[in-house]
């Protein structure tokens, strides 16, 4: 027989942002927000344990934790409407449109119940009868002192650094006109919170809400629990010989179990002495019938035991149950769930118990605010330290709230995260610096990685500087309409050090590089040069602006630079009778004569063309067929360092960053060490931030400067596939300050990989406290300006010459065929 909900509904009203049910018991709900899943250690999974018993035991008697982990099958919503996005931006939006992933949301209710309520059993509660509210629900000073303990409940877990909690209002609880609130939630299952339709609930064959077919799954006697449970277990997926992956202990029925539920977790705080001398009796009684049976032996030890710890470890005893309850669309989809469930109970050593005749009342009393009609012969005696050890501890993982960042993906799922590891981490003070240091072998993903952050960057408006040797951003230069610097015979590298922009100023830092230049030409690398030699350059330098400030009409260059020597420079050092001992001019421009016009390397330093390098926000280096050069090689990085020192100084408040590939090794090699060391020390004052990458931890160990400069102020570390040196991690652990816990994120990199999806993970460790593996998956055409396959490369440029070198409209038809023939 059909019944109208409001008959039986249990809640009176919702008033000061409590809920108080007709049998006048009083709630407060928190919603929870709990540490990201797989980001917590060993020691962290306990501390977080502690700081729950700790919060239980402030809560008075007669009272009831009721934590409720819903896990709701959602999809991506890919956002279209920003005009300004770029074309691969719409791609990646257009790709990750509807991914399925799993949503979380955790509801802590805190239940007191009025003096004198029993708890209620399977055959009885408020489906079957109701009662009048007792007179002590209407005491405003036992509502004060319950909400004094909520208010220590609060606060000892949120001290605990790793779950906060908002108190929800009337308005969360209760529906509006155009929101669905708590209550109506969970009576219909709904699963957006602005959904206003409402089902019926039948309990006749199965749990049925709405159109929703449902199962409940609990854990509510010794029979089904595990033998032993703890803070955390070892996730298998992700563990190794070497390293053991941790867990929550309830994990497996959180956010790991792929499929809409909830998870409810019910703890009864009684009377603590009330209990021990029930137990006592019941004690008494199994000895009294001990000498009849075995089972009654072992029964009044059991029950001996539980009161011997009670007492001599302090322990609080308390009932517990916990059930998980999920639901399918369509009534094929039964099986599907019960072998999740099942299985998820199986990693924490449980056994499930499909309820059928309990349903409706273990059902009924998971509405917020009704804990008190939970059928107490459902529950199980325990400690409160065991209790907790089945508390839901995880969430997903969160986007971060700062405008800055990135795009990668949830490793669970690859839904796209909103990810900064620059800004937000230094306003927290996780980072006192950006600069990142970045370790993978060949073929782990490292240049895919970084092109994937310098278009995110790009798009940022930040200007970036890359030093390469692979032609790794050739195809994202030529995309980004950046300058791309390299040399071959037809088109050697050009550059214009002399040439000052609109804001280019003359500074000590313009003359010292330009200087530098000039001596790195002259002299050799074992080569010294005098004071006088310096002074002299320094004279010449300045007077050769000077020079062109009178004469507009002479273009700065290295040929008017030479010419200037020869016609006016030399006269100057006559009159002012420089010997040739303390500055042979005649030897400094016969060295320098193959720079000049009709010489060797006369196209080196007279570019006529790309000369506004402060303000192009992408520029490329390509130092792969000069990295050997005794003479090109010198200038380049100079010229490399006197860009990047202009960027930093002149452009005040505009992010500035270095990359520097596998060349570093050659700027160790040619002695440019002291820059290295003096550029991330330095470029965080500049909001800058330099990043270096290589591939072998042999170059990490045989470089001081690497290991004492770079590594110690880096502290963001992001490393990538180290499968391969697992058997000798402990060195790397050690160069680079690793935790255990990190140890085991890095080794798990790539362990467990979705087999429909393309994509690899990487590590990322801010300032040794804060880490987390993400998913580095692009769509399609991302992939195609990415790639560093020499195949792909090729092809991606065959169909660029098909739209007259556009790169965009080759990748977009080179992603359609693709598609194609896919």
């Amino acid at each position: 027989m059909e019944k109208v909900i409001d008959e039986l509904y249990p809640i009176m009203d919702v008033e000061h942002d409590c809920i108080l049910s007709k049998k006048g018991d009083m709630t407060i709900v928190y919603r929870a927000d709990l540490p990201e899943v797989f980001s917590l250690s060993d020691t962290e999974y306990e501390s977080v344990h502690q700081a729950l018993v700790k919060a239980i035991k402030v809560l008075p008697k007669h009272s009831i934790l009721c934590k409720q982990d819903w896990f709701v099958e959602a999809k991506y919503e890919a956002d279209f409407s920003k005009e300004d996005a770029s074309f691969l931006s719409r791609s990646s939006e257009r790709f990750f449109n509807e991914r399925p992933y799993l949503d979380h949301s955790c509801y802590i209710m805190l239940t007191k119940l009025p003096k004198g309520r029993k708890f209620t059993t399977s055959l009885f509660s408020n489906l079957l009868r109701r009662t009048i509210v007792p007179e002590e629900t209407l005491d405003s000073k036992i509502l004060q002192e319950f909400l004094d303990s909520c208010g220590q409940f609060k606060r000892i877990l949120e001290d605990s650094g790793f779950v906060h909690l908002t108190r929800m209002g009337n308005e969360d609880l209760m529906s509006q006109a155009t929101k669905v609130g708590l209550l109506e939630k969970y009576l219909c299952l709904n699963e957006r919170n602005t959904d206003l339709l409402v089902g019926d609930i039948s309990f006749d064959e199965s749990l049925r809400v709405g159109d929703k077919y449902c199962q409940l799954y609990t854990l509510g006697d010794i029979e089904s629990l595990p033998g032993k449970c703890s803070s955390r277990i070892n996730y298998e997926k992700y563990s190794s010989d070497r390293t053991k992956f941790s867990i929550g202990f309830a994990s497996p029925l959180g956010q790991l179990l792929p499929c809409n539920h909830i998870y409810s977790q019910y703890i009864f705080i009684e009377d603590a002495a009330k209990t021990m001398k029930q137990l006592e009796s019941k004690k008494l009684r199994l000895q009294s019938l001990s000498a009849y049976s075995r089972e009654n032996a072992i029964a009044r030890d059991a029950v001996n035991d539980f009161l011997n710890e009670a007492i001599i470890q302090q322990r609080l005893p308390v009932k517990a149950h916990f059930n998980v309850l999920a639901w399918t669309d369509g009534k094929d989809g039964l099986k599907d769930l019960r072998n999740q469930v099942t299985s998820a109970l199986t990693q924490m050593d449980a056994a499930a118990k499909l309820e059928t005749v309990g349903a409706p009342q273990i059902f009924w009393a998971g509405i917020p605010g009704n804990a008190g009609d939970f059928p107490i012969n459902d529950t199980f005696d325990t400690f409160a330290e065991q209790a907790t050890c089945f508390l839901n501890l995880e969430t997903g993982s969160r986007s971060s709230q700062s405008p800055f960042g990135i795009r990668l993906g949830d490793r669970l799922t690859g839904k796209p995260l909103h990810v900064d590891i620059s800004d937000e981490p230094m306003k927290k003070g996780i980072i006192t610096n950006r600069n990142k240091f970045i370790l993978g072998p060949s073929g782990s993903g490292k240049s895919f990685l970084t092109n994937h952050f310098q278009r995110s960057y790009h798009e940022q408006e930040t200007h970036a500087v890359i030093v390469d040797v692979g032609h790794s951003y050739k195809g994202l230069c030529e995309l980004l309409n950046g300058y791309y610097f390299t040399y071959s015979e037809d088109n050697p590298i050009r550059f214009n050090p002399f040439y000052l922009g609109e804001e280019d100023l003359l500074d000590t830092e313009k003359k010292e590089s330009i200087k530098t230049m000039l001596l790195a030409l002259w002299k050799k690398d074992d080569e010294k040069f005098t004071r006088a030699e310096y002074v002299a350059l320094s004279n010449a330098i300045t007077g050769f602006f000077d020079f062109l400030e009178q004469h507009p009409e002479v273009f700065p260059c290295f040929d008017s630079f030479y010419e200037f020597l020869k016609d006016h420079y030399i006269g100057v050092l006559q009159a002012e009778n420089v010997k040739d001992r303390d500055f042979d001019i005649n030897n400094f421009m016969y060295v320098l004569r193959p720079y000049y016009k009709g010489g060797e390397f006369d196209y080196l330093l007279n570019a006529t063309e790309n000369l506004d390098l402060l303000h192009e926000r992408f520029i490329v280096f390509e130092l792969d067929n000069i990295k050997d050069h005794p003479i090109l090689f010198p200038v380049v990085t100079i010229i490399i360092m006197q860009v990047f020192i202009s960027k930093m100084r002149i452009l005040k408040g505009i992010r500035k960053t270095i990359l520097i590939e596998e060349a570093w090794k050659a700027l160790m090699k040619e002695g440019f060490a002291e820059y290295i060391k003096y550029l991330f020390k330095t470029v965080r004052k500049f909001f800058g931030e330099a990043i270096v990458v290589t591939q072998d931890i042999e170059d990490i160990i045989s470089s001081p400067i690497v290991k004492q400069a770079i590594i110690n102020n880096s502290d963001c570390k992001i490393l990538l596939d180290q499968s391969k040196y697992q058997n000798k991690f402990e060195l790397i652990q050690e160069l680079l300050a690793l935790t255990d816990k990190q140890k085991a994120m890095v080794l798990s990199v790539n362990k467990a990989n979705d087999p429909t999806k393309t994509y690899k993970e990487v590590f990322i460790g801010l300032g040794g406290t804060h880490s987390a593996v993400y998913r580095i998956e692009v769509s399609l055409e991302e992939y195609l300006a990415y790639t560093t396959e020499q195949t792909e490369k090729v092809t991606l440029m065959e169909y660029a010459e098909r739209f007259g070198g556009d790169i965009r409209k080759g990748i977009m038809a080179m992603a359609d065929d693709l598609r194609i023939r896919a």
